[in-house]
């Protein structure tokens, strides 16, 4: 990747010395970074001072898919930043492309995930002979074929399922809508609930959420969660669950099995890249220590 000088990088720095006193390491460093990002946009055919967020957001990706630790990601949107609000108050651009990017979350514990075989043994936990057991088994295979959030689970609707094409319209945070795709094992489970299960659970109440309460009502979270912690006592799981272990296992997986990290935003319902990247340093993981344990210079 060549890095491609630009007149307004050394103005932008000229710009910063003079109203900060920037020291050599880091003019340096914001003059390779912003070069950098010249370069990948050139062999896009983008233009440094119209660059959008979408742009800038790619750009993050391919920084991670080539091993960028976050501490210098962390140093390059500080710098883009600084640029995009110089060229701003220049009126060089209309809109910075920044604004509603986050920084690299630095020193965050990883998320605590599960490994296929122990979702596989989670999945097969509830007895299905039964009404609850089958609702509660359509609720796992959706909650980690989808990556949803509990709260996005339990509130489901059934005007927000598709079977026909396989797919949930979740709405997220900030009311934010986003169409999941299910997958055959998943969408099978939910079909053999709602014509076993589901009408059992609800006796004659009329209710529109998919996997309503012993009450017939909305579950709440906290009695989702001991559901899971029961199943996982029946699956043998002693690691500790807590709300967002599915999630976590369901972006983790994905990216073992070569998702890439823009895909895995969108199915998470993620605003933001950054917030996606941990799950990378969580693959990357998994993925040394399985390299540790059976490649034989590991």
């Amino acid at each position: 990747m060549p890095a491609l000088d630009h007149p307004l990088i050394d103005q932008f720095l000229d710009a910063l010395w003079l109203e900060k006193g920037l020291s050599d390491n880091s003019r340096s460093a914001y003059r390779s970074d912003l070069a950098l990002f010249n370069g990948w946009l050139s062999e896009r055919h983008l233009q440094l001072p119209e660059a959008g967020r979408d742009a800038l957001l790619d750009h993050l990706a391919w920084r991670v898919d080539n091993a960028y630790k976050p501490r210098s990601t962390a140093r390059f949107l500080s710098g883009a930043r600084g640029f995009y609000r110089y060229l701003l108050r220049e009126n060089l651009i209309s809109q910075d492309p920044t604004l509603e990017v986050d920084m690299p979350r630095l020193g965050k514990p990883l998320p605590k995930s599960l490994s296929e075989a122990d979702v596989e043994a989670l999945l097969q936990a509830p007895d299905t002979a039964t009404a609850l057991g089958l609702r509660d088994r359509a609720m796992l295979e959706v909650l980690y074929a989808c990556g949803l959030r509990v709260s996005e689970l339990v509130g489901l609707r059934l005007d927000e399922i598709n079977t026909r094409q396989g797919v949930l319209r979740v709405m997220g945070k900030g009311g934010k809508e986003r169409l999941v795709p299910m997958g055959e094992e998943a969408l099978n489970w939910l079909e053999r609930y709602s014509r076993h299960g589901r009408a059992e659970l609800l006796g004659e109440r009329p209710s529109d959420v998919v996997f309503p309460s012993l009450r017939g009502e909305e579950m709440t979270r906290q009695t989702f969660w001991h559901r899971i912690k029961h199943h996982a006592v029946v699956a043998g799981i002693d690691k500790s669950l807590s709300p967002h272990t599915l999630r976590h296992a369901f972006a983790t997986h994905l990216l073992n099995h070569g998702a890439d990290l823009r895909s895995v935003q969108m199915l998470l319902g993620h605003s933001d890249l950054s917030t996606t990247q941990i799950y990378t340093h969580v693959a990357r993981a998994r993925l040394q220590e399985l390299h540790a344990r059976h490649h034989p210079r590991g």
